[in-house]
């Protein structure tokens, strides 16, 4: 696809860039951002090591017409303890989206000690297969955040309203920058209509560089915050 810049708001370019671990506070927390995309799922992957073990992590999928969900999970002496999961998935009995709400607690070896599976109102049993695979779905939330701050890269949202763009937190950047190839059509609505953003990159000083775009949406679409079902 024949690559396009928008000029001096839209350029791409390829920058060689040092990483840098996140630095820990005084509690000696940690705390890394990612995401991917792949094929209709869209996923925003939040991290938290304490004294470099896992303490916290969550995750917001969206899977377009095959739904969504969010997680929390919580770590003790390298063990994932506990997660919540929540979204809607799709039922074809059901001819649409249905609601369901997943509570796993698990003991130091790893075994589930605590079960509960809602799906549409309807308490059901997991199986052991799904139990390991929402273990290995959390292994690859640490993975991949991990991977992608040692690219210097992390999960950014805000808003671009054509010459600026300020992020969820507050930041403003008047400049934007692409070093990944865009379809005609992202470039055409970036520079002519105000947009909600997300997207791997880095940040410094005035500007914004974006290494994978995320998710693109109406400015109306709200920031999506850290998962956050555990007490």
């Amino acid at each position: 696809m024949k690559k396009l810049l928008l000029a001096s708001v839209l350029t791409s370019f390829l920058l060689g860039c040092s990483t840098t671990s996140p630095r820990p506070n005084l509690d000696q927390f940690s705390e890394y951002s990612g995401g991917l995309s792949m094929g209709d799922a869209t996923s925003f992957y939040w991290y938290t090591e304490k004294l470099t073990k896992p303490n916290t992590a969550a995750d917001y999928v969206s899977a377009g017409d095959y739904g969504w969900y969010k997680s929390d999970y919580r770590w003790d002496e390298n063990q994932l303890r506990e997660f919540i999961r929540e979204g809607q998935q799709l039922s074809f009995s059901d001819n649409g989206l249905v609601p369901y709400r997943i509570h796993v607690r698990f003991n130091k070896e790893g075994d589930a000690i605590y079960q509960q599976y809602r799906l549409n109102g309807k308490v059901l049993p997991l199986q052991r297969e799904q139990l390991q695979r929402y273990q290995q779905e959390s292994l690859a939330i640490i993975d991949t955040t991990k991977q992608q701050n040692r690219d210097g890269v992390e999960l950014i949202q805000g808003y671009w309203d054509g010459s600026e763009f300020e992020t969820c937190s507050g930041r403003e950047f008047n400049k934007f920058e692409f070093n990944q190839t865009l379809p005609s059509f992202v470039i055409n609505r970036l520079a002519s209509i105000d947009s909600y953003v997300a997207f791997l990159g880095r940040q410094s000083n005035r500007k914004l560089e974006v290494t994978e775009l995320l998710m693109l949406a109406d400015d109306d679409h709200d920031c999506i915050e850290r998962t956050s079902l555990l007490d």
